[in-house]
């Protein structure tokens, strides 16, 4: 298993980081013209939403609320080795889009809270999964501190994309169960 070195890790944190903000500065300038990228289910031109939504946000609360967790989740996923990190990237982020694509409410679905709730969904299970000592330290301490995040999955609030968090959950999780245990 191929292990990322700490320059790797915050070269990827980084150009996430700033590429996430650059989205978000450009759809600011353009007055959120770009939300028309994210995913609208069963409309076939909405597909390229699938790979653009998580750069979309409704407003600069939406984006900060995912900003800080998505580049924390990334970087706990990456303790479990490329290979692993890279499966399950494409899992959850494909996958849950897909899934949105398929299954969502209509409505303008994006932000990148489903990817979120994936690396969520990952980290918690994996270290069960890997049996390794330092992997299962992650998995109780994001466990215990983010555990309550669990409730987005449900239909709570009307403008929340609770399918995303649902889909990138379960994503994380089948993401866990097939790659995890080789970390």
């Amino acid at each position: 298993m191929k292990q990322f070195t700490l320059p790797q890790q915050l070269r990827l944190l980084g150009i996430l980081a700033l590429t996430l903000l650059g989205s978000e500065f450009i759809n600011l300038m353009l007055t959120n013209g770009l939300n028309q990228f994210g995913i609208r289910p069963r409309v076939p031109e909405s597909l390229p939403g699938i790979l653009l939504a998580p750069f979309l946000h409704a407003n600069l609360t939406h984006f900060a609320s995912n900003f800080l967790p998505l580049l924390l989740f990334v970087w706990l996923s990456m303790q479990w080795g490329k290979t692993t990190f890279v499966k399950s990237t494409l899992l959850i982020w494909l996958g849950a889009g897909l899934c949105v694509w398929l299954f969502g409410r209509n409505a303008m679905h994006i932000g990148a809270s489903g990817i979120v709730y994936g690396y969520l969904g990952f980290i918690i299970l994996g270290g069960f999964y890997s049996k390794k000592l330092h992997l299962l330290i992650i998995s109780v301490v994001i466990a215990v501190l983010y555990g309550g995040m669990i409730f987005g999955v449900l239909p709570l609030q009307r403008f929340v994309s609770f399918e995303y968090h649902l889909f990138g959950f379960l994503m994380g999780l089948l993401s866990a169960h097939l790659w995890a245990k080789s970390a």
